[in-house]
């Protein structure tokens, strides 16, 4: 039984007035090493995926040139759907990946990282997307300032995490964190 009243909820026998938000799952204080080293991570795991990403938009390319060729150029005319599909390809890729049962891009779990919401939830398929598109566009016009954002911040979290409420940490410490934990209580 729930009665909203200024944000606040009874829940059982006690009265909360947090509007029954949770606290953040991941406390850099607490556990600094979720977050020991994840900006260089994420670099690397940025460029693995760029990779996974152009792999198939090259094959396509490759392929349309030739079928271009055996068409007498006719099959060149397919070139202006590169484009848009390489953004489809894209944001399927990361909505996918980070929505797939590790919440992790390819890149990002040979880095051995994932992405949490703020309040320890996996991600899912929108999110991912969304957070793919978020930083293409956040890159375009701020380029070297969202990469500062990381820098400033306990949680290492980029400008586009912290729009989406996202947090990027190390997987494995955080199996070994959640572990402890369950083992302390």
């Amino acid at each position: 039984m729930s009665y909203g009243n200024d944000g606040g909820a009874w829940r059982g026998a006690a009265w909360r007035n947090d509007g029954g938000v949770p606290p953040h799952a991941f406390d850099p204080l607490m556990q600094p090493e979720l977050f020991r080293g994840v900006l260089t991570r994420r670099v690397f795991a940025f460029l693995i995926d760029l990779f996974v990403l152009s792999v198939p938009v090259i094959l396509a390319v490759i392929f349309i040139a030739i079928f271009g060729i055996v068409t007498l150029g006719l099959g060149w005319a397919l070139f202006w759907l590169v484009s848009p599909a390489s953004i489809v390809w894209a944001i399927v890729y990361y909505g996918a990946s980070i929505g797939g049962q590790h919440s992790a891009t390819i890149g990002m779990r040979m880095m051995d990282l994932e992405l949490r919401t703020w309040y320890g939830a996996r991600g899912y398929f929108v999110l991912g997307a969304t957070h793919a598109v978020l930083f293409w566009v956040t890159v375009s016009f701020l380029s070297p300032l969202v990469l500062l954002v990381g820098l400033l911040n306990g949680r290492r979290r980029l400008l586009h995490d912290i729009i989406l409420g996202t947090v990027v940490i190390n997987s494995s410490v955080r199996t070994q964190v959640t572990s402890a934990a369950r083992a302390s209580y």
